[in-house]
């Protein structure tokens, strides 16, 4: 199923710092490879290089971020005799899972690798990270188990024009989607002060009329 996906800036930090933070215990362990702390959250999410890295994420219509993504640019290698590799990593709310948000984001960030001409897109997570593991084996990546840790890596085709089109049209329509959802809660917001006065003109009428009743 395709989602809009939001590019994310360093006035996002927020909301990528609430998300993670949101994230259950057993969610940050297979994250961070780690029972992450609040303050080691903090830190990860204060370090973040958006000039560098790629960060993106899917809202609701609350204007929540359900589902993060993160390219990591320009690491040391990851992996003995290989070169550096561009790194992700990727998260999503219990209550937004079992919607291809995960496989999404996989497939944006492989797009946004290719188009700054990266070859070789690395993985790094625990063995017990299933759903993780799943999906880069289904676009084709090497997984190979070390103990309780797991490293996938796929070869990326150059970029094309297709390709470097497919990203200008998602940035699009992901901060066109953004955007409406804006909007459309400012309406609701709207509609709630208008419903509050209503009632309490109601409210006052109904007093008024009794009082004229006695």
């Amino acid at each position: 199923q395709w989602v809009p996906i939001r590019s994310l800036a360093q006035g996002h930090r927020r909301r990528i710092l609430d998300h993670l933070l949101a994230l259950p215990p057993t969610d940050r362990y297979l994250r961070f490879g780690h029972a992450a702390s609040d303050e080691q959250i903090g830190r990860y999410v204060e370090s973040i290089d958006f000039e560098q890295d790629e960060v993106f994420g899917i809202f609701n219509r609350s204007l929540r971020l359900i589902a993060l993504g993160h390219l990591a640019f320009g690491r040391p290698a990851q992996v003995p005799q290989r070169p550096a590799m561009v790194e992700f990593g990727v998260s999503v709310l219990p209550r937004s899972r079992g919607r291809g948000f995960g496989t999404r984001l996989f497939e944006h960030a492989m797009v946004r690798a290719r188009n700054r001409h990266t070859d070789t897109f690395f993985i790094h997570a625990l063995s017990e990270n299933a759903a993780m593991l799943k999906i880069a084996r289904h676009a084709g990546a090497t997984v190979e188990r070390d103990g309780a840790d797991a490293c996938a890596w796929l070869s990326l085709p150059p970029d094309t024009l297709a390709s470097q089109a497919e990203q200008v049209l998602e940035r699009r329509a992901g901060e066109f989607d953004y955007q409406f959802k804006r909007q459309a809660r400012r309406l609701r917001g709207w509609a709630g002060i208008v419903g509050d006065i209503r009632r309490q003109m109601r409210r006052s009428t109904g007093m008024h009329a009794i009082r004229r009743e006695e």
